[in-house]
């Protein structure tokens, strides 16, 4: 059985439907990233797990108990979770001992004295036993978000939820936070995290998921979304891909405009003067080879399609060409175009298909 099954999970916000039939299982001990844009839905998701959001429509169970049924015993199935929020929630009117020690001992019956013992242990764990009649006020955010995870270990939960845990902090602050869930993760403590850091999502992750369109768009190992991601959502976040896009429908287009727009798209992304006079240089020549071979010269309507896109991550470049009209590859032995030189020269690869009157040509800078 799993620890949480989710059935057809809807939510919408007025008429802006957020989670749209998300389905998923999370194993005991399963330890889950969840990435993507903002405003895809990470967070209604997880909030939703517990009833923070209310769902609209589907099914959630935590432990074999459906938590969405009527009449369920939410508290008491909530128990087998721990939530840790972006800005910590920690009771400002407590020092952090009695924010630890309230709950189990009002909502388990433990003895103060032995939460106390606990809550002490637990903050030797994130090197905070010296804080324990500290005012949250007088922590940094690092320290009260280490805090808030204690709190929720104080319940002894199956599985921690994380909203973006480090979102709020100062990047100095960042890795103190991500070193406590990383110790989790050596425990096999079962986790959910929302989270944009990418680097923490690989190392602690048994399977990513990647949310878009309304729910989970890709999912797989680490290995498999980080570094061979299948779908184009996913590919264009992972390597945080950048795009200018150009459309000719006419012989006597604006090439000042094209040329203007692909000069602008590279000092937008830092691609380096000589680099962006050699793209304007290889995408005009390219487009010319292609009107003057594809179209009879008489032809002023045509459809030819130019992407450039650029990846931060690796900092590699691709074009990718379709145009209507007669087969013609440009990159074979009879095309010796100066523009066309030139990519051969600066090409990691390059991809030439003709099909249903179209042809595709993908080139990596």
């Amino acid at each position: 059985m799993s620890l949480i099954e989710v059935k057809g999970l809807r939510k919408s916000y007025d008429s802006l439907e957020v989670l749209k039939g998300v389905d998923l299982n999370v194993e005991q001990g399963e330890r889950i990233a969840i990435i993507g844009g903002s405003g895809c839905g990470k967070s209604v998701f997880l909030r939703s797990l517990c009833l923070l959001e209310k769902p609209d429509a589907g099914q959630i169970f935590i432990d074999g108990k459906e938590i969405t049924a009527a009449g369920a015993k939410v508290d008491e199935i909530r128990r087998s979770m721990g939530m840790v929020f972006q800005k910590f929630h920690l009771f400002t009117e407590m020092d952090v001992m009695d924010n630890l020690c309230l709950a189990p001992v009002r909502l388990k019956g433990m003895k103060r004295k032995d939460a106390e013992d606990k809550a002490m242990e637990l903050l030797r764990q994130v090197g905070l036993a010296s804080r324990a009649h500290s005012w949250p006020a007088v922590l940094s955010g690092g320290q009260q978000q280490r805090i808030a995870i204690c709190r929720c270990l104080m319940m002894e939960p199956k599985v921690l939820l994380f909203d973006e845990p480090t979102s709020a902090l100062d990047p100095t602050m960042v890795g103190e936070v991500l070193a406590v869930i990383r110790m989790l993760a050596k425990r096999d403590m079962g986790m959910l995290i929302v989270t944009h850091e990418m680097n923490f999502a690989r190392e602690v992750a048994d399977r990513v998921l990647f949310f878009a369109d309304g729910g989970i768009y890709e999912q797989g190992t680490p290995a498999e979304i980080f570094d061979s991601p299948s779908r184009e959502k996913t590919i264009s976040f992972i390597r945080k891909i950048k795009y200018f896009s150009f459309e000719i429908a006419d012989r006597s287009f604006d090439l000042m405009a094209m040329q203007g727009g692909i000069q602008s798209f590279g000092e937008k992304y830092g691609l380096g003067f000589k680099y962006i006079y050699r793209l304007e240089l290889c995408c005009e020549e390219l487009l010319y080879e292609m009107l003057s071979h594809c179209y009879p010269p008489d032809q002023d309507e045509v459809k030819i399609k130019m992407d450039i896109s650029f990846a931060e991550t690796d900092r590699e470049t691709d074009i990718s060409l379709s145009c209507k009209g007669e087969a013609y590859n440009p990159f074979s032995q009879e095309s010796d175009g100066l523009g066309v030189t030139i990519l051969k020269r600066m090409a990691s690869r390059i991809d030439y298909a003709f099909d249903a009157g179209e042809n595709r040509i993908s080139i990596r800078l």
